[in-house]
C-alpha cells in the first residue's frame, strides 16, 4: 500500500502558468487520502529569470532552483528531492508522480494512481487533453484527435504531463535522463525493459497547453507544430 506520495514540476519561466498547476497538483494531493505530512509537492525552477520560483513557493511547493535548462535533468532533480522528503518510508510504498509546468491535473489524478499502484501496478502513464485551441490554426484540434485516437481501455503514448511511478521501480529502472526532451519516453522504456508494470489508463487525462512556445524541443509544442506544418502542406 502506499503511505507517501510526491508530485514534481519542471518549470522554466512558467510565471504566468505556475499558480494554476502548483494549485491544481496542491488540490489533488490533498484528495488523494494521505495524511498532509506524507503529501508532497515539488517545483523545480530550472534556469528562470522570473517570478517562476517565488509565485511556487507562496502557493506551497517546495522549490528546487537549477540552471540546466534540460527538462529531464531538472524532473530528476525534483524526484531526488521527493525521494529525500520520503525517505523514512520503503521505497515500494512511495509514489512519485510528475505533470509540467503548463498543465493541470484533475482533483481525482493523484488518487486514481494510487488506486493502480495498491492494485499492483509500478507505474501509470496517462494522456493529455488541451484546453485551449486559440492560439494554434483553425482545424489542428481536430487534425490532434485522428493523430492521437486510441481505444477506450488503453493508449500508446507517454507524457511527463501525466505519469507516475513507484519509487523502487524508478529507482531501479535509473531514473530520468538528463535529457533535452523525451526524458518521459526513456524512463518508460526502461521500466518495461526492468519488467515493471505499467497501466495506461485511457480515462484519466491531464490539460495541457497548445502554445507555440516550447519549452523542450522536440516536446508536445513542437510535435503539435509539426503536426499543423504537414496539415498544411
Amino acid at each position: 500500500m502506499i503511505r507517501a506520495a510526491a508530485v514534481v514540476v519542471p518549470a522554466n519561466d512558467e510565471a504566468a502558468a505556475i499558480e494554476r498547476c502548483v494549485g491544481a497538483a496542491a488540490a489533488s494531493l490533498a484528495a488523494c487520502g494521505l495524511d498532509e505530512q506524507r503529501r508532497h509537492l515539488v517545483v523545480v525552477a530550472d534556469a528562470c529569470t522570473d517570478a517562476t520560483a517565488e509565485l511556487s513557493r507562496r502557493a506551497g511547493a517546495l522549490v528546487v532552483e537549477t540552471s540546466y535548462r534540460s527538462v529531464g535533468a531538472a524532473r530528476a532533480v525534483g524526484m531526488r528531492a521527493a525521494l529525500e522528503c520520503t525517505c523514512g518510508e520503503r521505497p515500494r510504498s512511495v509514489w512519485l508522480a510528475t505533470t509540467d509546468a503548463d498543465s493541470t491535473v484533475p482533483r481525482h489524478w493523484l488518487a486514481e494512481h494510487l488506486r493502480y499502484a495498491d492494485a499492483g501496478w509500478d507505474a501509470v502513464a496517462g494522456t493529455v487533453t488541451v484546453d485551449d485551441w486559440s492560439m494554434r490554426p483553425p482545424g489542428l484540434a481536430t487534425a490532434f484527435a485522428e493523430a492521437y485516437s486510441f481505444s477506450d481501455r488503453e493508449h500508446p503514448h507517454v507524457h511527463g504531463a501525466n505519469l507516475g511511478v513507484r519509487a523502487s521501480a524508478y529507482v531501479d529502472s535509473g531514473g530520468f535522463g538528463a535529457l533535452p526532451h523525451a526524458e518521459d519516453h526513456a524512463l518508460v522504456t526502461a521500466l518495461h525493459l526492468r519488467g515493471h508494470s505499467i497501466r495506461r489508463p485511457a480515462d484519466l487525462p491531464v490539460a495541457t497547453s497548445a502554445r507555440e512556445d516550447a519549452r523542450a524541443p522536440g516536446g508536445f509544442a513542437d510535435r503539435l507544430t509539426a503536426l499543423a506544418r504537414a496539415r498544411s502542406e
